[in-house]
């Protein structure tokens, strides 16, 4: 029987390795360090036991694929896959880090660098639950396989075309999502999807040059012109107003509605964490701030960028205006359609002018929570994480990932595990994980190894 002992002396044996691993620059964005990631994660998972396929045929980043067989005794009919991915993202802002971002730095049981929560540490987890299966329990108990992509941090580009042709080899009974862990009230968090995504570039164009100021008694900009634009799309009661954004939605089912019904939700500790100054845009609306994350779809201004913005003074009139818009989406949601109604919305409020490019989409994707493998993880992590811990289980993240090609190509149910915590940082400077955390995790994922291969 493995034990708490065995799982922490396994990983700090591997922990050197682990910091090598976080000290690579795997920027996907800035296509840094890849080919020494993609070797590094076929180094480890070779030294752990198992058998690794290096696919780059598709265009992008390389996909790994790891593999590793049941034992002898072990339910050789019975497969889990793990998906991760290698990439991270850019440190900046640099002066905002307290550490070095790619020199793993340990300050009071807190383990800090780029890439360490988002998502190294959950593979290293992952690895390391399994070389204690295969030390102390001779094998392991179902066959795993891994996929461990290049891009996820760009927006997976080219990862449905490897599911697409490899779909046989990734063919597995259930999937491990790559992220999870512990919310900012020591809850364990389990979450069984993922919200779409569509994101998309807003611009105009009001003049071949900038302007002196002092025309604005005459001329219109491009500033104007596009937030005027904007703000047509959402009331300052934080209400979507675009005709047909809400066409197609999946209903939510009434066990999922109960299980949203009973999240938790911090409203202060929210508000704390992230420092806000107003209330929450759920103050008066008839959904609670949990079936807002779970099941409502959003329309967000991530960026705006026109005009003179540094130091001291510049009186002009921009002759452009862009903004980034994402668009969180739902199950039933299609982001070509989300283009669609944006594009009308635009025509028909008279902006024909402002361009409107779908750059990035996704759909939505839910597991079925009645699915025997939603209980086959959470009761594992009741066990791994004790009585003291409350498991929490969500239909679906508020956040998105490639998670409906997985379900499209392969078939299964997915669920996330993970060791992040409430101040992870992840996208962020100082960018952490508890080592508790981690050496916690790891003994979730051999005790859900062993109790799926039953």
């Amino acid at each position: 029987m493995t034990t708490k002992e065995t799982f922490r002396k396994i990983a700090d044996e591997r922990m050197e390795e682990f910091y090598d691993y976080l000290r690579l620059q795997s920027v996907s964005t800035q296509h840094r360090q890849i080919p020494e990631t993609v070797a590094y994660v076929k180094k480890m998972i070779e030294k752990t036991g198992g058998t690794v396929q290096v696919l780059d045929d598709l265009g992008g980043h390389p996909v790994v694929y790891g593999y590793f067989e049941a034992a002898s005794n072990g339910n050789a009919a019975k497969t889990l896959l793990f998906y991760n991915h290698y990439d991270v993202q850019p440190e900046d802002p640099i002066g905002e880090w307290e550490t070095e971002p790619f020199e793993p730095t340990v300050r009071d049981g807190i383990l800090y660098a780029r890439g360490v929560a988002d998502n190294k540490a959950n593979f290293m987890v992952r690895l390391n639950a399994l070389s204690a299966l295969l030390e102390t329990e001779g094998g392991l108990p179902c066959n795993v396989k891994f996929l461990i992509e290049g891009e996820e941090e760009n927006g997976s580009p080219n990862l449905q075309k490897y599911l697409e042709k490899y779909a046989d080899l990734f063919a597995a009974d259930a999937c491990i999502w790559e992220f999870g862990g512990k919310d900012k009230d020591e809850r364990f968090v389990i979450e069984a999807g993922v919200k779409g995504i569509a994101y998309f570039d807003v611009s105009v164009e009001s003049a071949k040059v900038d302007i002196h100021s002092s025309m604005a008694a005459v001329v219109d900009n491009a500033a104007w012109r596009l937030v005027q634009a904007l703000a047509t799309m959402r009331t300052v009661d934080n209400e979507i107003v675009v005709k047909g954004f809400y066409d197609n939605i999946t209903p939510p089912t009434s066990l999922e509605k109960e299980i949203v019904s009973q999240l938790p939700f911090n409203e202060a500790a929210t508000k704390d964490i992230y420092g806000l100054t107003g209330d929450l845009i759920t103050k008066d609306k008839e959904v609670t701030p949990s079936e807002a994350l779970v099941f409502e779809p959003t329309l967000t201004i991530s960026g705006l960028m026109s005009g003179y913005t540094d130091p001291g003074i510049k009186t002009v009139l921009p002759k452009a205006a862009a903004a980034k818009i994402d668009c969180r989406l739902v199950p039933g949601q299609e982001p070509e359609h989300i283009y669609e109604v944006l594009r009308k919305h635009l025509d028909d409020h008279g902006f024909q002018d402002v361009k409107l490019e779908l750059i990035k989409g996704m759909h939505a994707f839910r597991s079925d929570m009645t699915d025997s493998f939603v209980a086959t993880v959470t009761d594992s992590a009741q066990k791994a994480y004790g009585s003291d811990t409350e498991i929490v289980l969500s239909p679906n993240s508020a956040g998105s990932g490639p998670m409906y090609h997985f379900y499209h190509y392969l078939k299964l149910p997915i669920l996330s595990s993970g060791v992040g915590w409430g101040n992870s940082r992840a996208h962020a400077p100082n960018e952490s994980i508890r080592l508790a955390d981690y050496y916690q995790g790891i003994e979730h994922i051999a005790i859900l190894l062993n109790d799926f291969a039953k």
